[in-house]
């Protein structure tokens, strides 16, 4: 591949003849660009939890067995004491901050964010919360603009903004498994309105369903260009479809194909610093080949998890397995928070 060898941007036919290397060749690549970009021999993580507030969503995904319609019996809002409870665990655990995100649940207002996030504050973590079709979604509730909404959240606490919701960023796929979420260009516009007001935030890929190979590539140009454009993103986190307990069913994607669509991210998104493995869905193991293939952090400790947990997968690391893992795969392990900042 021509331009990788002269260190040049990757255009689109490039990038897609890139599923036609040999996978090692592929995963050695990536590893270049991942050493170019973050040359010190150190794999991150992060100390957290991931709160689902509700469960009740009326958007349908049906990639999703998480979600629970408005009136279902067992949909929920999560109550402050519970809570509270979920917060004292997380800093016993030397956490740093909550990975917060919930459904579109029509009955929440504005002041019921607020109050959580102030709620969360005041246990001194920080809140990386509410992905963009949250904020599209309360914004079409409200009647404000992204940015006067985005600014609102921001007085209340909220410090950065996870990639969920991304999926595959092309809108025919979109329209077959998330027709009631908000569309590619609206997903792009909540974050590029945050990166404006200077929230950082972090970009997913969800694959291995409905999409193409090439459009998994437009996904990927569709981060590059707005990450041109604003310098917002601070890292790429794909991982793949879990059909368990779907109404969209399917088979999961195997190791081969998650390695080589994470190095082929590696290598089209030149301009974002960091890659994730993702342990929750390919397992510790896939995990650390995952670091020799353009990654260079780990996620998370993940104290809590119910989204993917809910499709039956159930992949849990403590934080103490994690810096094995890392240092297993011949790297120093160091914890960040979820702007990436580096503790010590």
């Amino acid at each position: 591949m021509p331009s990788l060898l002269e260190n040049k941007r990757l255009d689109f036919s490039e990038a897609c003849r890139l599923w036609d290397l040999d996978l090692l060749e592929l995963g050695s690549l990536a590893d270049l660009v991942r050493w170019r970009l973050n040359p010190e021999p150190r794999v991150t993580f992060v100390i957290d939890r991931n709160i689902n507030y509700t469960n009740v969503c009326v958007s349908g995904c049906r990639f999703c067995a998480f979600y629970r319609q408005p009136g279902a019996a067992d949909g929920y809002l999560l109550d402050w004491h519970s809570l509270a409870d979920k917060l004292m665990e997380l800093k016993e655990h030397g956490g740093s901050g909550v990975l917060l995100q919930g459904g579109l649940n029509p009955r929440l207002e504005l002041d019921y964010y607020r109050e959580l996030l102030h709620f969360i504050r005041g246990f001194g973590l920080s809140v990386h919360g509410f992905s963009p079709p949250e904020i599209h979604f309360l914004a079409d509730q409200t009647g404000m603009s992204l940015s006067d909404l985005i600014q609102r959240l921001m007085d209340a606490g909220l410090s950065s903004i996870p990639g969920g919701g991304a999926e595959i960023l092309v809108d025919r796929v979109r329209q077959q498994i998330s027709p009631n979420k908000c569309s590619t260009d609206q997903w792009l516009e909540v974050m590029r309105v945050a990166h404006q007001q200077g929230l950082k935030t972090s970009a997913t890929m969800m694959f291995g369903h409905v999409e193409t190979r090439e459009e998994r590539i437009e996904h990927l140009f569709r981060i590059r260009d707005l990450q041109d454009d604003t310098g917002g993103f601070t890292a790429f986190i794909p991982w793949t479809y879990q059909p368990g307990g779907t109404d969209l069913k399917g088979e999961t994607k195997g190791a081969v194909e998650y390695l080589k669509t994470l190095a082929i991210s590696r290598l089209v998104l030149d301009n974002v610093p960091h890659v994730q493995v993702s342990w929750v869905t390919q397992g510790p193991k896939v995990a650390q080949v995952a670091l020799k293939f353009g990654a260079d952090d780990f996620g998370s400790t993940m104290l809590e998890e119910n989204v993917v947990a809910a499709t039956g997968v159930g992949f849990r690391l403590q934080r103490r397995e994690i810096e094995t893992l890392i240092r297993q795969s011949g790297y120093e392990p160091r914890v960040r928070d979820h702007r990436y900042k580096l503790e010590g």
